[in-house]
């Protein structure tokens, strides 16, 4: 028996650079989250600090949605639904997330319609990884 036969068995992401990918919108997540507890009343007005709330508890929910996605599906065709609704998680953290934080730092009329597109990407995120979840290919 080795000596590390004691610790149990983690698969592998199908998509490492989806984990990585993940785990840097975990530590940006973490970090704009500080920075609107301690420093954004120095930068922005406080009636905006609920948007950017809004923001990092939706891309935290999504960073943790793509990572779980990169680990799932049984087969093939299941693991390409995973890994595809991880970036599509990934991609609407920056369309979603993205735009509200900018939206909350430099207020621009233009940045209300990507969030939009963000919210979508989420959907179809999400839609995707149902599909490779009850997925058997």
């Amino acid at each position: 028996m080795s000596e590390n036969s004691h610790v149990p068995h983690v698969s592998q992401p199908h998509n490492r650079l989806l984990a990585v990918s993940a785990a840097l919108c975990g530590l940006a997540a973490v970090a704009l989250g500080t920075f609107g507890a301690h420093g954004l009343q120095r930068v922005a007005s406080l009636d905006l600090l609920p948007t950017w709330q809004t923001s990092v508890r939706y891309h935290m929910f999504h960073v943790l949605a793509a990572l779980i996605a990169g680990f799932c599906g049984s087969g093939i065709v299941a693991r390409r639904w995973a890994v595809f609704a991880g970036w599509l998680f990934v991609a609407g953290i920056l369309f979603f997330s993205g735009s509200l934080y900018l939206l909350v730092l430099a207020p621009q009329g233009w940045l209300m319609m990507t969030a939009p597109v963000g919210g979508v990407l989420f959907l179809l995120g999400w839609a995707s990884l149902t599909w490779a979840l009850i997925s058997n290919k």
